[in-house]
This record gives C-alpha cells, sequence and structure tokens, in this order.
C-alpha cells in the first residue's frame, strides 16, 4: 500500500453502497451548495413597506369605519333631548352616541397624555 492510497472505509469516507444505483453520489464528493433559509429567500421577493403603503390601509380603514358610522346614525335617527348643565339640545340618538364615544376618547386621550408627560419628566431627570 503506497503513501498516495485512500483506505475505502473509515471515518472521513463511507463504506461501499448497499445498492446498486448507479446515479449514486457519493455525499463526500458531491459539491456543497448554501442555500439561503427559505424566509430570506421570501423577503427577498416580497415589496418593502414604506409610508404610503401604510396611509393607504390606514385611509381604507378609516373610509370602512366612516362608512358604518354612517350607516349607526342614519338607521338611529330618532331625537333624544339632553340636557348639560343649562343648555337642552334635541339630536338624534346616533349622533348623541357618537359625541358621547368621541367625549369619551378625549378624556382618556388627555389622561394618556397626562401620564406621558410624567414619564418624560422623569427620563430627563435620570439622565
Amino acid at each position: 500500500m503506497s503513501s498516495e492510497a485512500v483506505p475505502e472505509n473509515g471515518p472521513d469516507r463511507p463504506g461501499p453502497v448497499p445498492h446498486a444505483d448507479p446515479t449514486y453520489t457519493d455525499p463526500i464528493d458531491t459539491p456543497r451548495v448554501d442555500t439561503p433559509p427559505s424566509t430570506a429567500r421570501t423577503r427577498r421577493n416580497r415589496p418593502s413597506r414604506t409610508r404610503a403603503g401604510y396611509t393607504w390601509v390606514a385611509l381604507v380603514a378609516a373610509a370602512i369605519i366612516g362608512i358604518l358610522l354612517l350607516i349607526f346614525i342614519i338607521q338611529n335617527l330618532d331625537t333624544a333631548p339632553i340636557h348639560l348643565f343649562f343648555w337642552q339640545i334635541d339630536l338624534p340618538l346616533g349622533v348623541t352616541m357618537l359625541l358621547s364615544v368621541i367625549a369619551g376618547a378625549l378624556v382618556m386621550a388627555l389622561a394618556g397624555g397626562w401620564r406621558i408627560m410624567q414619564l418624560r419628566r422623569e427620563a430627563k431627570k435620570r439622565r
């Protein structure tokens, strides 16, 4: 046995092929091709997300919500008297409910804004 001879069996090379398939290729002789993970391939083919795209989605959502609100108001046209301090107003029930929801959202935004201002002041003090 010369120094150029390579042993047929060993830890680096598998033994003889147990089947007689002529198309079989030894995995050690086959060059390795690194393929990117499937998520990387799909990311390359996916269009990038932009602010214009997000704006478009927000506009479509706002239009759908607006249509639903309009339907709600049209279906609830019975008048409801509103008494606030010394004012008295008669408005359709749908409009009255919409105004009360808007008022509640403004109160929540005011409370949330106040808390955000408190947290920002604390963050500035810690710097």
